[in-house]
């Protein structure tokens, strides 16, 4: 009989929650052919050689060579933060990276999920003896931060539903995919906070032990051969952090390889792992089993005295080798001699039968839901697609989580729209029902001005949202959750109700209240215009915030900013009175299409007058002298002009005060066209920071 294609393997995957011990359900292990059963492990993840070093540059001072004071030099110096590290973990086992702060625990955890750039890193890292290709490993494995940031309006079942919305495959049915999610819930013991928000410093939620099983959740869902976490019981008091460890051998146990980095286990959690490595500044000083322990601190000379923790007692003997003059140089021998001897008395090196792509095969036949499948299964790394849906499928599951946690923080647009309504009832009290007197003209180009400044400083609420969810973000698409693309097109969709409701409010409140001119013709374009700064602000904002990392130095620069554009506008000083150095701000400017925008709406009716005869003299200081002389003085003024001039004589029209403020380039349909292009110019630049930005990667 033919071997099973990869494909026909993962569509036999049902439903994985299956008949489990005592404290929650494991995987279902379906009926294989014949002759891929294996009694050797199917994965071995081994590394070689790891090493990885930085440069950091310091001052030395040579003041006792040159005799000077503050006589300093810049020096550059190596820093080797792994060493020559080697080593393995199996499927089934629990490996932990031990050591303390700055030993290099993190970093080879990196360094094995390939969060270190290949340049930098040296060595070699294979799975069952093949080269493991940065493009399989994003979709076999996962990665557990040490910092658990999750959607905190979100309840436990949502947070999982939406990462399995993500990361299982596209043929596994919706009721497959909850059933999925409820076995998950079972399995970290998070079933009694199912439905309670995570929560934050605001909102009451879920306990430290409950959120970090639910980072955990969110990166096992679909079963990863290889799960990496850095530090999992940080934070955590001694029976949450059993608890999570539980939960990481009952996954392992599932046919992965669990790889941790831990600061100091306790006794118990000591008893569920299976592999050690300790690290001292880069180096291995053991590598091996637990058990082994006693043992080997024996021979080195100091045994580990009964009913004390073992682990202790070997980072405390690390430390104060650390401290000696000679460093850990001995131990690190020690443990090379060691286990060369061990090596030959006994084989500890895994057998496996079974090849990369022999090896995918058996663990999706046992349940393991590796996102999609081809029928192409020539290599391992064409056997799975980079990412699980499509497009579309990624915009609406990233638009539905991004919707959902906004709605139940509703006090976060309600203090915006508050902001939008209050600034809008100001102008609609201060400019109430302009006249169409000179004063009347300068009121209404003051009302713009601030206007259109308005709609983009309301648009700074935009800011916090990327910068809070960055690492969300980062980690989600560091191991091919969804595209990058897909989310900037849901983050912008998102946006937009939000806008179109701000707009029309704002809109509504102002254009009948100041009196602006137009109908209901004029009114439409007057939202549509400010529905596009908006529209340009949101975008604008939202392309700092991919830039900037923090709140308050965003908030210093957007508010900067749009300061300068709005004095380069064109309303404080018209386009031919800018020095020609600054010209260039001025068509930089956000501010200045909406603002001629809605000028050209207002004033582009040719007929209607706005200085009739003696308001000639209203912005001069002939304005207080009385009537009759000023009828005298338009008299004059006929007579040297020949052209006859009353008091009911249309001097000024609508079109005069556009020539007058200098707008005369564009009409107020191209300056609609773009401030929206605008708007989709600075999507766009936000999109190639995620792309570059985004690589989460050591250097």
């Amino acid at each position: 009989m033919s071997s099973p294609t990869f494909a026909q393997l993962l569509k036999n995957v049902g439903d994985v929650a299956g008949a489990g011990d005592d404290e929650s359900p494991v995987h279902q292990v379906l009926t294989m052919e014949p002759h891929l059963h294996h009694s050797n492990i199917p994965f071995v993840l081994s590394f070689s050689n790891l090493t990885y070093s930085v440069k950091s540059r310091r001052k030395v001072s040579f003041t006792a060579i040159s005799g000077r004071r503050n006589d300093e030099t810049p020096v550059t110096r190596t820093k080797v933060l792994l060493n020559d590290i080697s080593g393995e973990a199996r499927d089934g086992e629990l490996l932990a990276v031990l050591g303390a702060s700055g030993s290099g625990k993190s970093t080879l955890i990196d360094a094995l999920a390939n969060r270190i750039a290949k340049k930098s890193l040296k060595g070699a890292i294979t799975l069952n003896g093949e080269i493991l290709h940065s493009k399989l490993l994003k979709v076999i494995s996962a990665y557990v931060m040490q910092d658990d940031i999750l959607y905190p309006m979100l309840t436990v079942e949502e947070t999982l539903m939406f990462s399995a919305e993500f990361r299982l495959p596209r043929t596994l049915s919706k009721s497959k995919k909850k059933a999925r999610v409820q076995a998950l819930i079972d399995q970290l013991g998070l079933r009694s906070a199912a439905k309670t928000i995570i929560g934050d410093e605001g909102h009451r939620g879920v306990s430290g032990g409950e959120r970090r099983r639910v980072s955990i959740g969110i990166d096992i869902i679909h079963d990863p051969i290889i799960l990496f976490l850095d530090e999992p019981t940080s934070g955590l008091d001694s029976t949450s952090a059993f608890m999570v460890i539980k939960v990481l051998q009952r996954i392992a146990h599932s046919g992965s390889i669990v790889i941790m980095s831990i600061h100091q286990p306790s006794y118990r959690i000591l008893g569920l792992l299976d592999r050690l490595i300790f690290l001292s500044r880069g180096l291995t000083v053991y590598s091996g089993s637990p058990l082994h322990l006693p043992q080997f601190f024996a021979d080195f000379g100091h045994p580990i005295p009964e009913n004390e923790n073992r682990t202790e007692f070997a980072l405390d003997l690390i430390r104060e080798l650390e401290g000696s003059p000679g460093g850990t140089k001995i131990l690190v021998d020690f443990n090379r001699t060691w286990q060369s001897t061990k090596r030959n008395s006994e084989a500890t090196t895994a057998r496996y039968d079974l090849s990369l792509k022999e090896a995918i095969s058996a663990s999706i036949s046992r349940g393991k839901l590796v996102p999609g499948a081809t029928n192409d299964a020539a290599n391992p790394t064409s056997m799975v697609p980079t990412f699980a849906n499509p497009i579309w499928t990624e915009m609406a599951v990233l638009s539905k989580r991004s919707f959902t946690n906004s709605w139940r923080m509703q006090e976060i647009f309600a203090v915006r729209f508050g902001a939008v309504m209050v600034t809008g009832f100001i102008l609609a009290t201060m400019f109430w029902r302009l006249d169409n007197s000179p004063k009347g003209v300068r009121e209404r180009l003051g009302f713009f001005a601030f206007a259109m400044s308005t709609t983009y400083y309301t648009c700074a609420d935009a800011l916090p949202v990327f910068i809070q969810e960055r690492y969300i973000f980062m980690r989600e698409t560091a191991y091919n959750a969804y595209r990058r693309s897909s989310y900037c097109l849901s983050h912008a969709l998102v946006s937009i109700p939000a806008l179109i409701f701000l707009a029309i409010s704002f809109a509504a409140l102002t254009f009948w209240a100041v009196g602006l001119d137009g109908g209901a013709s004029g009114f439409l374009f007057y939202f549509i215009v400010i529905l596009a700064s908006f529209w340009a602000g949101n975008s604008f904002v939202t392309f700092l915030s991919g830039i900037v990392p923090h709140v308050m130095l965003g908030y210093t620069i957007v508010v900067a900013i749009l300061a300068y554009f709005l004095l380069f506008s064109g309303f404080f000083m018209n386009r031919d009175r800018i020095p020609s150095y600054w010209i260039w701000f001025h068509y930089l400017s956000l501010v200045k299409y909406p603002y001629e925008a809605v000028l050209q709406n207002e004033f582009k009716d040719p007929t209607k007058c706005f200085v009739r005869g003696v308001q000639l003299f209203d912005n001069s200081p002939l304005g207080a002298v009385p009537n009759s002389l000023k009828e005298k003085l338009l008299g004059s003024i006929s007579t040297t002009l020949k052209v006859r001039i009353t008091s009911s004589t249309c001097v000024t029209t609508g079109a005069d005060i556009l020539v007058q403020q200098g707008i005369t380039q564009l009409n107020k349909w191209n300056c609609l066209w773009v401030t929206i292009a605008w708007g989709f110019f600075f999507r766009i630049l936000f999109y190639f920071c995620l792309l570059l930005g985004s690589k989460n990667k050591r250097r």
